[in-house]
């Protein structure tokens, strides 16, 4: 009788360090998932994982799947305030300083380890939304991972490779914190990444800003212009006797055009925006503007106008400064 009760122990021991064990990514059949749901504190979960149907997209057809080996190259892109709160394609809460992401094709959730590929920094990330509808765009990072990886532009170069972390990991994910960041990746296989990624279009935001002609272009309307914007310092002199007078303006308008990036709710975005482009931040009302300026000509203005478009601020415009 002891004998029996001996093994049906050692049985049940045995049959609780089955569903302890980690899931290697390659279960067939569907998603992988853990054999009992792993949850936080918030309620957030790791299964049911979600693959979904194929769906459409702007004409364009996306199909998910469950990719264990899962490992590209191209861009990311950053969202934050303005989706805070509303529900991700999973079912969970959107929270901005989270370290999430959304990818167009891979299980929900599911972990990647997302690479800068100008730094070479390296963290790890839990995809938990869909997205970016864009087809030049690989994943939309969170503000809290775009912030941990050090990404500051609006689109930036990077690998994403699906991973299987410990659970210790992925709890600390599900409740919002970030984990420390993998170590640097090697300037040898950087140098592959970046290889591959030549052979990818670049996304609009990054792509050159058109030549600067030579003849000044008209004012850029704005909305955020105001009244007076678009008037031309003008100096008194005397009546001109000669046709060559009219190139005389151009130390009246010195310093009088400005590139209006964008206003922020927060200062310390403003600050992050400012440093991306080398501009300035300045309080307006209830928004901290950022530009870039002053310039002594409209041509030298559309120079920076191109090199902030580049970095993903596509409302920027040129204005003139009283």
């Amino acid at each position: 009788m002891k004998s029996i009760v001996r093994d049906t122990g050692l049985m049940a021991a045995m049959l609780m360090l089955a569903g302890c064990g980690s899931f290697d990514g390659k279960r067939e059949g569907g998603p992988t998932a853990s054999p009992t749901p792993a949850q936080s504190a918030n309620g957030v979960n790791d299964t049911p994982v979600k693959i979904g149907d194929p769906y459409a997209i702007g004409g364009t057809t996306y199909t998910p799947s469950d990719v264990a080996d899962y490992d590209d190259v191209g861009y990311a892109s950053w969202y934050g305030e303005e989706l805070a709160g509303r529900p991700t394609a999973n079912g969970e809460t959107f929270d901005p300083a989270g370290v999430s992401a959304a990818h167009k094709t891979l299980p929900l959730p599911s972990y990647v380890e997302v690479t800068a590929l100008d730094t070479g920094r390296t963290i790890l990330v839990r995809v938990n939304d869909r997205g970016p509808m864009v087809g030049d765009r690989l994943i939309d990072l969170s503000r809290g991972a775009a912030e941990q990886l050090g990404l500051t532009d609006g689109v930036s170069a990077v690998r994403v490779r699906r991973t299987n972390p410990p659970a210790a990991e992925r709890a600390q994910l599900r409740a919002g914190r970030a984990v420390p960041e993998r170590i640097g990746t090697p300037d040898s296989l950087l140098s592959i990444l970046r290889t591959k990624l030549k052979a990818m279009p670049v996304p609009k935001a990054l792509a050159a800003a058109p030549p600067v002609e030579a003849q000044p272009a008209a004012p850029i309307a704005s909305g955020k212009a105001k009244p007076g914007d678009d008037r031309m310092a003008v100096e008194k002199a005397k009546p001109a006797t000669k046709p060559a007078a009219p190139a005389k303006p151009a130390p009246a308008l010195a310093g009088k055009f400005v590139v209006q990036v964008g206003a922020f709710s927060s200062e310390s975005r403003a600050n992050a925006a400012a440093k991306s482009v080398g501009g300035t931040v300045s309080k307006a009302g209830n928004l901290w503007r950022v530009r870039i300026g002053p310039f002594a000509s409209d041509a030298d203005a559309r120079g920076a106008l191109g090199t902030a478009k580049a970095k993903g601020f596509r409302d920027a415009v040129v204005q003139r400064d009283r």
